[in-house]
């Protein structure tokens, strides 16, 4: 019996071989479904494009708590590695976490651009995070938010079929704290074109985080982009159609540039 929740499963959709390929990579106890739709959008412009499932995701929250940020960075490498026996051109493409892990594994890894969505570039002030460890001795979970679930949503349809562990697991916030601050450092060794995207009405990760973000990088090619009418989860919420439209318009501009 599978240990992946059903919908919720890694997936590769094969393009042109002559085209760029793309990474996607999913948020923080998130799924690699909530980049499917993006995937197929880039799909039928032709480029091949893998949906990743980070370590200790799309299972359990249990296995999630057992996992390091160091595991979510390898994820992301082994997947790396698996688009380059068909292409060393490539793209990441992150949502939240995902965006965090592109931005850090563009200096890492040879990409041609990066495009992240909905990315935090710190953690909201809270002193608890000093203690997060711990914390999680005590507690496993936290809450998302002290709203209803999917309130915060503007396609209330696309919502019921979002999947996600339903809590945040104490440990994993301070492991992506840690992500973060490796995240921070590296902005400013960033030296690929960069696309960020974020929804004016993200009231998970406040838009404030784009500027600060934007700010760091030190690449020549940087574009920020806002969007409205759309939740965290910009890649399934209502004004996905406006973020896939960007993200292709940003692959084919840089993909004039690149000879095969």
């Amino acid at each position: 019996m599978s240990q992946l929740i059903t919908t919720a499963e890694p997936f590769l959709l094969l393009g042109d071989r002559s085209k760029p390929a793309c990474l996607l990579i999913h948020g923080f106890t998130g799924t690699p479904k909530e980049m499917h739709w993006m995937g197929e959008y880039l799909n039928q412009h032709g480029y091949t494009c893998l949906g990743v499932r980070l370590a200790g995701h799309a299972t359990d929250p249990e296995d999630m708590i057992r996992s390091n940020w160091t595991d979510w960075t390898a994820s992301v490498e082994d997947a790396f590695s698996l688009l380059r026996g068909l292409t060393d051109r490539i793209f990441l493409v992150g949502l939240s976490m995902g965006g965090v892990l592109s931005l850090l594994m563009s200096t890492r890894l040879k990409v041609q651009g990066v495009v992240t969505m909905s990315t935090p570039y710190k953690l909201p002030d809270d002193p608890r995070l000093r203690h997060i460890d711990w914390i999680a001795k005590i507690v496993a979970y936290m809450p998302k938010s002290d709203e209803a679930p999917g309130a915060s949503w503007f396609d209330k349809e696309a919502f019921k079929e979002h999947i996600s562990y339903p809590q945040n697991p104490v440990r994993s916030i301070g492991q992506l704290n840690q992500l973060l601050g490796e995240m921070r450092a590296a902005l400013p060794k960033i030296n690929v074109p960069v696309l960020l995207i974020h929804s004016k009405d993200d009231k998970y990760v406040s838009p404030d985080n784009i500027e600060l973000i934007f700010a760091d990088l030190k690449t020549s090619d940087k574009t920020k982009l806002f969007v409205t009418g759309s939740g965290h989860v910009v890649t399934r919420d209502a004004a996905r159609r406006q973020v896939f439209e960007s993200a292709l318009e940003f692959i084919r501009r840089l993909e004039s540039r690149i000879e095969p």
